[in-house]
């Protein structure tokens, strides 16, 4: 078994740091044996749909919204390229506790 903890950047960071982020997550993937289960735990900074036509061998039906966040689209893409599956996509929770953040306005 492998486990990789890694902290994503946040949504607003650019899309250059975003890119090196992911080709760095993807370069430990790749260092991992094929016979070894694989776990990436963190904080992706990311917010997935509820809906997942298209996505169902990668998540299930238990996100937050209707329009996930670039982050949450990036690493959906990430998921799907190692076939990952994201594990608090299958698990019902409260809304409240989907996010960590909510911003002053109220409306992310």
């Amino acid at each position: 078994m492998s486990i990789i903890v890694r902290y994503a950047p946040t949504d607003d960071a650019p899309e250059e740091i975003k890119k090196e982020y992911y080709e760095g997550l993807q370069n430990l993937m790749d260092e991992i044996p094929e016979r070894d289960m694989k776990i990436v735990i963190g904080y992706f900074n990311a917010k997935f749909v509820k809906t997942h036509q298209g996505m169902e061998n990668v998540m299930g039906v238990e996100g937050l919204g209707e329009v996930a966040n670039e982050n949450g689209v990036h690493f959906i893409s990430f998921c799907t390229a190692n076939d990952l599956v994201i594990g608090s996509t299958l698990f019902q929770y409260k809304d409240i506790d989907k996010y960590t953040w909510i911003s002053p306005c109220g409306n992310y």
